[in-house]
């Protein structure tokens, strides 16, 4: 049990998902003037936490294994697919998303229309989907240099 809580890049993985959950709620509270605390459970958003975890990993593996290391190449190529994944496919099913979230709002409006001409329709009402699941590639690439920068400053007071 004592390996697995010495384990460098997976604590600098699961922390560096945890500040940039965290780093979510300020940057958003400068654009908005409001605070949202429910940003730190939320996908999608400034910066990519998908980026700043899988890069956070492959920084501590290759500080502790070495850049040259097979494990290094494996985690890298695993860190782009989730980066180029964030996005990529899970941005635009966000932007789908949003775009059956106006039908849906459209369908609500007509069943409210149904209900008043005394019409029953089949299905009450239609609920709206998540609409922030991927990142814009600037998300991606600050929650990237996040995870990064982070691995560096903890590694040394991790070893010592």
């Amino acid at each position: 049990m004592s390996t697995w809580f010495s384990n460098f890049p997976l604590w600098s993985a699961l922390i560096a998902i945890g500040l940039a959950q965290f780093v979510k709620i300020p940057i958003t509270y400068l654009y908005t003037r409001r605070w949202d605390w429910r940003l730190i459970f939320s996908t999608g958003g400034m910066p990519s936490s998908h980026s700043a975890a899988v890069t956070a990993l492959t920084t501590a593996v290759g500080l502790i294994e070495g850049f040259n290391s097979t494990y290094f190449a494996i985690s890298t190529v695993f860190a782009i697919i989730i980066m180029f994944d964030a996005a990529g496919v899970r941005r635009h099913a966000g932007t789908h998303a949003a775009v059956l979230n106006t039908l849906i709002e459209d369908f609500n409006v007509l069943v409210e229309e149904m209900k008043a001409l005394r019409i029953k329709p089949r299905q009450e009402r239609a609920r709206k989907l998540k609409e922030l699941l991927g990142h814009q590639p600037s998300e991606v690439i600050v929650g990237a240099w996040l995870g990064i920068i982070q691995s560096y400053v903890l590694y040394p007071l991790w070893i010592a």
